[in-house]
Parts: C-alpha cells; sequence; structure tokens
C-alpha cells in the first residue's frame, strides 16, 4: 500500500472525508480532511472540523506512517478552509445550492472564472451528470453549463458572518443610514 492509501484509509476510517493531500520536498505532508454530514464525532456536534479532530486524526496518522515506514519531516492535519476545494462529483453534489468560484480549463466566451449558485443540470444534455453554475453578470441572471471534467479547479465562496458588528436591536437599514455620509448626521 503507498503512502497515500494509507493516509486515505486511515482518515476515512476515522469517519472524515480526505479533502486533500499535498507533500512538499522539505518533508511537509499536509492532509486536509472534512466532516461528513450527519455523522457523530466524540469532539461534539460542530459544523465544522475542530482541533479536537485534527489532533485524533494526527495522532493515528503518526501511529500508521511510522509502522508503513513513511519518510516524512512534519506532519499536519487540518480543515479545507472557508474556501474548500470541490474535488470530486461527490463533492458537487454536497454543496449543490452554495455560492462556488469555478475556473474552467478552456475559455467561454472569453472568461474563465465564474461566480454563482452550483446546481445539478436537471434539462438537456447534462441531466444526471452535468452541472449548472447561476450567475449575475450585472445586468440579469445568466446559467452557464459546464461538465465536472471542464472545470480545473472549484472552490466554495467563503461566507463570513460577523455577529455584532451592528448594534443590537437595530435593524441594518437604521444602523447603514448614519454611517453612508461617514457617521456625522446633516
Amino acid at each position: 500500500m503507498s503512502w497515500s492509501q494509507a493516509v486515505e484509509k486511515t482518515v476515512t476510517g476515522l469517519g472524515y472525508e480526505l479533502v486533500d493531500v499535498e507533500r512538499s520536498a522539505g518533508g511537509l505532508l499536509r492532509v486536509y480532511i472534512d466532516r461528513v454530514p450527519g455523522r457523530a464525532y466524540p469532539s461534539g456536534e460542530h459544523e465544522f472540523v475542530t482541533v479536537e479532530d485534527c489532533e485524533a486524526v494526527t495522532r493515528q496518522l503518526q501511529y500508521v506512517l511510522e509502522v508503513d515506514n513513511v519518510d516524512y519531516a512534519r506532519l499536519e492535519v487540518s480543515s479545507p478552509g472557508l474556501d474548500r476545494p470541490l474535488k470530486r462529483v461527490e463533492d458537487y453534489a454536497r454543496f449543490a445550492g452554495q455560492e462556488v468560484l469555478i475556473t474552467l480549463k478552456l475559455p467561454f466566451q472569453g472568461r474563465k472564472k465564474f461566480q454563482g449558485t452550483l446546481h445539478a443540470a436537471t434539462e438537456g444534455d447534462n441531466a444526471g451528470s452535468g452541472w449548472q453554475l447561476i450567475f449575475n453578470d450585472g445586468k440579469v441572471d445568466q446559467v452557464l453549463d459546464f461538465a465536472f471534467d471542464e472545470v480545473r479547479e472549484a472552490r466554495l465562496v467563503p461566507v463570513l458572518n460577523f455577529k455584532g458588528r451592528r448594534g443590537k436591536g437595530a435593524p441594518a437599514s437604521e444602523q447603514s443610514a448614519g454611517e453612508t455620509d461617514g457617521g456625522q448626521e446633516q
């Protein structure tokens, strides 16, 4: 069994999803893991990977890699981040309905990068095996039909929610009304 198969078997055996593995010339072995939706974890019910999750996977991987005599200088286990890459068709299905940024292998209408909401194709030639990206070009919503193998890279668009930024009890419209002119009332 190769080192990459050992990593995948260990991570999935612990109940996590292996998102990606990077190995550098300097001996760094970086493993990105994610939680599987609907599964219970000893570290508690959280939507995202916790430090305890990374620690559990790290400990098990250290043991497995030592037994398999895999040469590495440093091991890092982490979450895939807020801009999680979509690497497999299963990732596309899991994150359908969410905002993504895709980079096509070949340009379409002069551009390769598109950002919009990901959907499974339901009509036409791509139904069942293709995908759609619904995006707004500044005027109207448009639909880009594409196949999985036409994509060079796809990532989730981070959703940041800074709770507590607005004054408590003040609706967003009231809070921002005084700030549009530099915060000075006239």
